[in-house]
């Protein structure tokens, strides 16, 4: 046998043991029955696998879903001030139920759902558990004030590993008719005082330009001068939230600082943070922040240029 044939057999069986090992990983249990294509929809404009390493602002409600959201409650009036229970269900865009095995955790958490109000005062966080059916997810949280509140569902599939969005509106007491968007006038605010911290959220450059990165700096010291307790949230040292005036997305942005282990200084932490707007406009971003054991939630307002 030459030595030409030789290599050529031993290039064969490595081939064919590499075909053997792909064909093994590719057909092993992942634990989800969805796949690729139940995550795919017909439309021309459509949210389709945004990448969670490259965060930009998500027109949800414009665009369509692969998956839709719908919540119910046990029937009794949802009003401000009290407590509501909610039963949520996710649906691909081929019909089928999101169950826990089905979704990568992200963030430490399965599935997020960022909450807001229509005039972006009052903002909230919850993560859903997995109900007793399958598919079926329960919540509770209590809104501040009446109004359609607006609630944006953010996940990751595992048969897709991107992140996806989906929407759904929440009538709270005597609720604005639906397909009405009300708007409340807010002075722009780079610093906002809360819990005896004054929290500032400072651009590398102003104005802010819409189509154009833009640099933030989150920054945090205890009035009156002292250590400020930052702990992680989430695993992140903070987390920002930005939404346009009319609802229509949100961008949620994570810190560069990514090292847990590396802790911001312990009296004037700074974090910095990225994000492109893509519309000129009024918008708000809420900082949220864990501060000895109690997360804050901070809105700063500032108006995007063209």
């Amino acid at each position: 046998m030459t030595l030409a044939s030789t290599e050529k057999r031993q290039i064969a069986w490595i081939t064919v043991g590499a075909i053997a090992v792909f064909l093994f990983l590719r057909f092993l249990p992942t634990g989800t029955n969805l796949n690729h294509m139940d995550f795919r929809v017909n439309a021309k404009n459509s949210i389709d696998f945004c990448d969670p390493l490259n965060p930009q602002f998500i027109p949800v409600v414009a665009v369509a879903s692969p998956v839709t959201l719908a919540l119910a409650n046990d029937g009794s009036p949802i009003a401000a001030g009290k407590e509501a229970r909610f039963t949520l269900t996710l649906k691909t865009a081929s019909g089928k139920l999101i169950a826990p095995e089905d979704l990568i955790v992200a963030h430490t958490k399965l599935l997020h759902l960022l909450i807001v109000d229509p005039w972006l005062d009052d903002y909230q966080h919850v993560h859903p558990e997995p109900g007793r059916a399958k598919g079926e997810w329960t919540f509770v949280f209590t809104p501040k004030r009446e109004g359609r509140y607006r609630v944006f569902a953010d996940f990751t599939p595992v048969a897709t590993a991107r992140g996806l969005y989906a929407s759904v509106d929440v009538p709270v007491g005597n609720a604005a008719p639906d397909g009405l968007t009300l708007t409340m006038q807010h002075a722009t605010a780079w610093s906002f005082e809360r819990d005896g911290f004054q929290f500032e959220l400072k651009p590398a450059a102003l104005p802010i330009k819409a189509q154009r990165p833009a640099d933030l700096k989150l920054l945090i010291t205890r009035v009156g001068g002292g250590a400020v307790p930052m702990e992680p949230v989430m695993g992140a040292f903070a987390h920002l939230v930005a939404f346009d005036e009319a609802r229509s997305g949100f961008a949620h942005l994570h810190p560069m600082e990514i090292d847990l282990a590396q802790r911001p200084d312990a009296t004037r932490p700074e974090l910095n943070f990225k994000i492109t707007i893509p519309r000129a406009g009024r918008y708000v971003i809420w900082a949220q922040v864990n501060l000895g054991g109690r997360e804050s939630f901070v809105p700063f307002w500032f108006e995007v240029s063209p």
